[in-house]
């Protein structure tokens, strides 16, 4: 491992190391070195700036010194005193040349051109005395260097420099040099990770919000867990446009900073120093900072990055002067606390989310390998540790580092460690979260949920700890607040594992002895302190399962006798969670003050009746023994939530009348109980009997719980009818399951009867696998006007039911299983549509273009035309004008071909007659062959293609005609890194616009056969192509295909007389014009297809946005790239002498293709090693 350990780098920034000089002066010598060059270094030095100036009066040889090259390397800036014979030395040429490589590698450097004596437009365009100067050069110069020079003048003047007027004061103009270095010395990049793995995104979003031109002034909160990278990315985006503004400051810290003595004021200070660039400005009191900051913001831009805030007070400065801002100044702050801002005071939230695996393994690999993958042997032991640290970037790289060198068998140990006993590092790092809650209530509250109440519902954990007098919801939303727990859609509470093993760790700091511990969660320690008798009034929680005991104890699990009196010494015990465990002894001292009792697998048949549970507020029996709740009367006073599910023995419900103040009551899936009897559950709002398969009859007095809101009896199938009709008298209902009721199978007219009656209070309603045909769903069915959800699936109806149309407030509609259903017309606007599996489907239609959106579709072969997305139809039913336009003829002897839908259609291959597919303002087809129809003037076989739009008199283009011909060269994978096989890309240079086009279906070439693929776009005016726009049209194939052939036309419009883009008869709906698609990515890319993978992974995205148009042709073996392209040859034009097409000229282009592989493994050697990231 001590090669490992040579290997490695730290990630700190490089940017700043070995940084020996300030400045660095190029310049002629002849012209400037006695005379303004040595003044203006005088000048730098004594103002303090480090500079490097070569006082070598020799010519040199044929190349730079080293001791330059180093020089420039190792300077913070680079001053460029351009005088008249600054162009006549080619060693001042091949330095500046250097220069501008050193920028290029560190983006922090700086340079300023300084014009003495010379116009920056002679220096731009290398006219005046430059011309004399490369006229000379061009006799003894090599021409690639001579433009290498012309190319580095051109871009360096036009950098913002510093001209010498005629006659203009020399003292003063270095003066102002002078104070420019130190401003922009000043304002320099912070120091960031060099490895920034997963931050790249998140970057990339935020510099899109700074950059969007907005005069408006923005606030952005970057919020997250502590260690998760918020300070990181906001020191890159600082980095990335601090420059762009008029003044910038980024204040690290100010949580700690605004604790010390007089810390608000250090804080202004530090910002008008910054703002000011290093004029100090004296205040003594925070409203003496606000008005002199007041003044310093109010006159120029400004980008403000405040780090680590965690009280609104610190963000007065800020907030109480917005509107005193100048436009189009920017503020960002990063915090721990999701809620420190309302939602009207910020223009922009972020919440830093955590690392995937992929990532989390690359950052972990950086620090503890110095290389994106793990060594071989370690990869098991990197993967746990991986998993360990949960995505989050400080743990990633505390244990990365800590292990860095080290053998497998301390790895080993390590991991083993951290089972038991958390990182110190992290958990110090994490804990300033809970130190900072602003009371113990809060605190305390933490450690419960840490130590007890992981992925439960947030309302039982609100019931249980309001029972143990802590104001709970409250309490929740400040542990949200300062993102220690997060709710998920289910309502369920989490925590961030390691936030977990923090909270956890705060506990075991109490004591060493567990049994003087406020909470015991470990099984072992429970096992200890219940055999040893030795618990103690400390213990407010315990979880204790016997199976979850090590192997060595469980061993003799039978032989082990716990007893009741073990608990009587926890008189403060509140909490206690039990699983397949038994005790002996009398249950009436047992643990009399609980408020929460979760005991898995009670082995008794009934719960004792000297079992005091009168403070009980949660009881959850899952699993148990129980044949009846209780013998005789048992009073539960306080008792809330009830749950008995899957107790299978459970026969019978007893009244429950001695629960007066029950809300839930939960028997999922006991399968023995036939009746059921709840008693006038006044407060009752939630029975679910889901799965209980041998019950007969609801409760009688259902009907009388006038609080009840959900009523879940999903799989209940041998209900009578009697029961199925109480249904109708439930008024108060809001939430309705029946799945796999056979409602349909009713006397006739009764299942109509029963859904037309339903409360108009539902809101969602789930009537999966009820047999229902169309018939059975009355026209009253639409006055349920509340409704919210709806789940039809899996039922027989054939298509959308009439009452549906008008349910117009649906936010979820569900149609997954439907096997009979065939079409789906009229759909009113819903949140989300949902149609999987449904394997008769031909075609779905909507109320309005908006209703479209938010479908999931998955899985319906026979799919082939939904409106406003894309229709697909046998090539012998396209309008005969489209067919005649693309050259197709025979049509009848067309063979059928192998034909692939994306995933969100089907999931196989399926012989099928040639078909046409319109979609996103493109035709296509796709058939046997290699007979391509019609003329195409340009064909060739590279790639990409770039040319110019012909200047023609009263054209406009109008349509872009192309094929391809490919071949199969080994059977296709299920990869899906790209978007699908098969992906056209148009570019337009000129514009600065890319479209982006990947088919929904595509043909299969059998073995040794050829397919052609022949589309044609249809432009509108907002993306036509004009004359003299630069063009490049490549195309990106997955490795299994090949191109042999494929070209391109462009399609001109004669713009006299008829004006139509096009008069193809096709409903527009299906084919309109190529628009934009989504541009969501970037600005100016349209992608004109579904994505099948999410952006924020953008590997395959970044290989279809490839901007070079010199793009690698090599066929690389190892990753079986097979690389196409195109070259223009000449042909004629062709005329169209269509119906609807007179007066247009065909004029041909050339173009497209270009083959990039699959997403090269990571582990490929010659993989370009990413850079990781940080903490925050």
């Amino acid at each position: 491992m001590a090669l490992v350990r040579a290997a490695q780098q730290t990630p700190s920034s490089k940017a700043f190391r070995c940084c020996r000089y300030h400045v660095f002066l190029s310049f002629r010598g002849q012209d400037t070195r006695k005379t303004f060059t040595d003044h203006l270094y005088t000048a730098l030095v004594n103002a303090g700036f480090r500079t490097f100036r070569d006082d070598d009066e020799v010519e040199r040889g044929e190349g730079i010194k080293p001791e330059l090259q180093k020089a420039i390397k190792h300077s913070r800036t680079s001053v460029i005193v351009f005088s008249k014979n600054y162009a006549s030395s080619r060693w001042c040429l091949d330095e500046l040349v250097m220069i501008l490589e050193h920028k290029r590698i560190s983006a922090d450097h700086v340079i300023l051109p300084v014009f003495y004596d010379v116009d920056p437009s002679d220096v731009r365009k290398q006219t005046g005395s430059l011309a004399k100067a490369f006229a000379r050069h061009q006799k003894t110069q090599p021409s690639n260097k001579e433009k290498e020079w012309r190319e580095a003048l051109a871009e360096v003047a036009d950098l913002a420099g510093m001209v010498l007027q005629n006659q203009g004061y020399e003292s003063k103009f270095i003066n102002k040099i002078v104070q420019v270095i130190g401003e922009k010395l000043r304002r320099r990049p912070l120091n960031v990770p060099h490895i920034m793995i997963g931050m790249h995104s998140r970057v990339h979003e935020l510099n899109l919000w700074l950059q969007d031109g907005s005069d408006d002034v923005g606030i952005l909160v970057i919020y997250g867990m502590s260690g998760i990278g918020k300070t990181t990315i906001a020191k890159s985006v600082y980095n990335t446009n601090f420059e762009r503004f008029g003044g910038s400051s980024f204040i690290e810290n100010i949580r700690e900073i605004s604790q010390q003595p007089n810390g608000l004021v250090q804080i202004q200070k530090q910002l008008l120093y910054d703002i000011l660039i290093g004029r100090k400005v004296k205040i003594q009191s925070v409203s003496e900072g606000m008005t002199e900051i007041q003044d310093a913001i109010s006159s120029k831009r400004v980008f403000l990055v405040l780090d680590d805030v965690d009280h609104i007070s610190q963000l007065d400065v800020v907030l109480g002067m917005k509107d005193q801002f100048y436009p189009g100044s920017k503020i960002i702050i990063t915090t721990r606390r999701a809620g420190l801002l309302k939602a009207h005071q910020v223009t922009k939230v972020h919440a830093v989310q955590t690392l995937d695996n992929k990532e989390s393994l690359e950052l972990f690999s950086w620090h503890a390998f110095g290389r994106d993958h793990p060594i071989e042997d370690y990869i098991e032991y990197s993967k746990k540790l991986v998993d360990h640290c949960g995505g989050l970037p400080l743990a990633l790289q505390v244990l990365g580092s800590s292990l860095l060198g080290e053998s497998i068998g301390v790895w080993k140990s390590a991991l083993e460690k951290l089972k038991a006993i958390p990182n110190g590092e992290i958990v110090n790092k994490l804990r300033v979260s809970y130190d900072s809650l602003q009371d113990d209530h809060d605190r305390k509250l933490f450690l419960h949920i840490a130590c007890f109440f992981i992925g439960k519902d947030k309302d039982c954990i609100v019931k249980i700890l309001d029972g143990c007098d802590f104001y709970t919801i409250v309490g929740i939303q400040n542990l949200i607040d300062r993102c220690l727990v997060t709710i998920d859609e289910f309502d369920k509470v989490h925590m961030h594992d390691l936030i977990c093993g923090m909270g956890r760790e705060v506990v075991h700091q109490e004591s060493e002895e567990p049994w003087k511990r406020s909470r015991i969660w470990h099984h072992k320690d429970s096992f200890k302190i219940l055999l040893e008798n030795n618990g103690t009034r400390t213990i407010e929680g315990l979880v204790f399962d016997m199976h979850m005991l090590p192997t060595n104890i469980l061993i003799y699990s039978n032989e082990i006798v716990l007893e009741t009196n073990a608990f009587a010494k926890m008189w403060e015990l509140k909490l206690l969670h039990l699983g397949h465990v038994q005790f002996n002894g009398s249950y009436a001292e047992f643990c009399t003050g609980l408020r929460w009792l979760c005991w898995t697998k009670f082995p008794l048949d009934s719960i004792p009746t000297e079992f005091s549970l009168r403070s009980l507020v949660v009881l959850e029996m899952r699993y148990s023994s129980l044949r009846q709740v209780c013998k005789g009367t048992k009073c539960l006073p306080s008792l809330k939530i009830l749950d008995l599910s899957h107790s299978h023995s459970l026969t019978e419900t007893t009244d429950f009348s001695f629960c007066p103040n029950l809300e839930k009551l939960i028997l999922v899936n006991c399968v023995s109980l036939i009746y059921g009897s709840i008693g006038n559950l006044e407060r009752l709002v939630y029975l679910n009997m889901k799965d209980c398969k041998n019950l007969k009859m609801l409760p009688e007095d259902i009907c009388m719980l006038k609080l009840l809101e959900t009523l879940i009896i999903s799989g209940c199938t041998s209900l009578n009818e009697l029961s199925l009709e109480m249904l109708r008298n439930i008024e108060s209902l809001k939430v309705l399951e029946t799945d796999e009721i056979p409602l349909g199978e009713l006397r006739p007219g009764r299942s109509s009867c029963i859904l037309s009656s339903l409360s108009c209070s539902l809101v969602d309603l789930s009537l999966r696998g009820c047999n229902l045909s169309n018939d059975a769903f009355p026209r009253e069915f639409s006055n349920l006007s509340s409704l919210r959800r709806l789940n039809i699936g899996d039922n027989p109806i054939c298509s959308l039911p009439n009452c549906i149309k008008g349910l117009t407030r649906l936010k979820k509609l569900s149609f997954s299983q439907c096997q009979s259903l065939k079409l789906l017309e009229e759909l009113p606007k819903v949140g989300t549509l949902e149609v999987v599996g449904c394997v008769s489907l031909e075609k779905i239609t909507y109320q309005s273009f908006w209703s479209r959106r938010h479908t999931v579709l998955w899985n319906n072969p026979n799919l082939v035309e939904r409106e406003y997305t894309y229709k697909l139809e046998p090539i012998g039913s396209v309008d005969a004008e489209m067919i005649n336009l693309l050259g197709l003829s025979n049509l009848e002897s067309m063979a059928p071909i192998r034909m692939r839908k994306r995933m969100w259609m089907s999931e196989k291959d399926d012989w099928n007659p040639v078909q046409g597919l319109y979609e996103k303002g493109i035709f296509s087809t796709f058939f046997a062959g290699n007979e391509v129809p019609g003329q195409f003037s340009h064909k060739s076989t590279k790639s990409p293609i770039s040319f110019t739009v012909p200047l023609l008199d009263n054209h406009r283009i109008q349509g872009l005609k192309v094929f391809i011909v490919y071949t199969k060269l080994y059977a296709h994978s299920s990869g899906r890194a790209l978007p699908g096989p098969i992906i056209t890309r148009v570019k337009n240079k000129s514009k600065g616009l890319k479209w982006i086009y990947c088919p929904r279906c595509y043909g299969i070439p059998g073995e040794g056969e050829d397919m052609i693929w022949l589309s044609l776009w249809k432009l509108e005016q907002e993306v036509h192509l004009d004359g003299s726009d630069e063009v490049v049209v490549s195309v990106i194939m997955q490795p299994w295909l090949q191109v042999k052939e494929f070209g391109i036309q462009l399609v001109q419009h004669l713009q006299e007389g008829n004006t139509n883009m096009m008069t193809v008869s096709t409903d527009s709906s299906y084919y309109p014009s190529v628009k934009s698609g989504d541009s969501s990515y970037q600005p100016g890319v349209y992608l004109l297809f579904r994505r099948s993978k999410p952006i924020q992974d953008p590997i395959w995205f970044n290989k279809i946005l490839e901007d070079s148009d010199d793009e690698d042709t090599t066929v690389k073996e190892e990753e079986q790239h097979y690389d196409q392209t195109i070259a223009v040859t000449t042909g004629s034009n062709e005329s169209g002498g269509l119906r609807g097409w007179k007066g247009k000229v065909l004029i041909s282009a050339a173009c497209f293709f270009l083959t990039l592989s699959l997403i090269a493994r990571s582990s490929l050697p010659h993989k370009k090693k990413r850079q990781s990231t940080s903490r925050g």
